[in-house]
């Protein structure tokens, strides 16, 4: 477990699935964590089961407004000042580009990468008033290749993962690290109402040939969030069973 003691960690889309599990394996490393999220009942009850570490905060990551309430938030909860902001909160597409509304289109984006925007540019001044930071935004898979049916989804992942590297670049030397992360498949609330499953068997088109778990992609989070991540800023980290490495033995053999 890498150490996060002390810091101060704000975590969006945090109520559930791959948020939730990196609240809960960032407390487990010492961090104090804001569980920011519009899902109201499920951030209040995984804020209450981590206990004093964690605090809820309600968090539409496309309202300005609700940026700068919950930086405010996090300062007075815990000590003054942040450390590190995960950008994780998403929603997905699931249909062809020719297809897809434009008001769809617009709602993706306007969450997948304004709120992005919006978190950092509420977080970086603060992170560089307390003399550095790690901010890990959350991408993609399909932010690494074409994939099909991700039209909008797509674009923001993209979109994302160059993002980062800006901000990466432009904070570099006030010690604020920016990298993104890329989940492949993942077995979480969301993606099982689509029919994913766990175990051996779930995603063959993986090398791996399973989906991943909530709990390996929050690894890597934390993992970027801490200081064993120190001279790590700008870079993408897949964590996709190999997924955008290429094409597996079998789909290959069966062509």
């Amino acid at each position: 477990m890498h150490d996060l003691s002390g810091k101060t960690i704000l975590i969006t889309g945090a109520a559930r699935g791959i948020g939730a599990e990196t609240a809960r394996q960032a407390v487990a490393a010492g961090a104090n964590v804001v569980i920011a999220d519009v899902l109201d009942d499920d951030g209040k009850a995984l804020a209450a089961y981590l206990g004093a570490p964690a605090v809820y905060r309600h968090l539409d990551v496309t309202s300005e407004l609700d940026w700068v309430t919950a930086l405010a938030a996090a300062c007075d909860a815990f000590g003054g000042t942040v450390d590190g902001l995960v950008n994780n909160a998403g929603i997905s597409t699931g249909e062809l580009l020719a297809n897809e509304s434009v008001e769809h289109f617009r709602k993706v984006i306007d969450i997948n990468l304004v709120g992005v925007f919006l978190g950092m540019r509420t977080f970086i001044p603060a992170l560089k008033q307390a003399g550095g930071g790690s901010i890990v935004n959350v991408s993609s898979a399909a932010g690494l290749m074409g994939l099909a049916l991700t039209g909008s989804y797509g674009a923001s992942k993209w979109a994302v993962r160059g993002m980062s590297k800006v901000a990466a670049i432009e904070n570099g030397t006030d010690r604020i690290r920016v990298n993104s992360v890329h989940p492949g498949m993942t077995y979480t609330p969301m993606t099982a109402q689509v029919g994913i499953r766990q175990g051996e068997g779930g995603y063959p088109n993986t090398p791996m040939g399973r989906v991943g778990e909530a709990g390996e992609i929050a690894a890597a989070i934390v993992f970027l969030l801490s200081d064993a991540a120190a001279y790590i800023t700008g870079a993408e980290l897949a964590v996709d069973g190999g997924w955008t490495a290429g094409p597996t033995v079998k789909y290959v053999m069966d062509q």
